[in-house]
């Protein structure tokens, strides 16, 4: 094992030895939070409730979407809303960049626990 070793450490230096911590029991739907970026949200609005929101103009009438009950727990701010389609959203987890770019396009951002 001695020269195995030392022929390692020549080509393959830090091939030998532990990285990084231990976590001890380790369940990993603890850690379970799919994402949507802000490029998505409008999509997945239901049509009949984009066209009341179409015709009420510009912050009338948002509609108001829980994004958990597609199974997203956070919100990212990927990509643009339309800026004449304001929406409303709940979520657990909103980033900043998120939370403005919606507010810009005139929603509101509203966190749940």
């Amino acid at each position: 094992m001695r020269h195995h070793r030392i022929l390692f450490d020549k080509d393959r230096p830090g091939y030998f030895g532990k990285v990084g911590m231990r976590h001890f029991h380790l369940l990993r739907n603890k850690y379970h939070c799919p994402i949507v970026n802000v490029d998505r949200l409008w999509s997945l609005v239901p049509d009949d409730v984009k066209d009341a929101a179409s015709k009420d103009g510009r912050g009338a009438n948002a509609p108001l979407m829980d994004v958990t009950q597609f199974g997203y727990f956070k919100v990212l701010g990927k990509g643009k809303l339309p800026p004449e389609c304001p929406i409303a959203v709940t979520a657990k987890l909103i980033s900043k960049i998120a939370e403005k770019k919606i507010k810009a396009a005139g929603g509101a951002v509203v966190l749940t626990a």
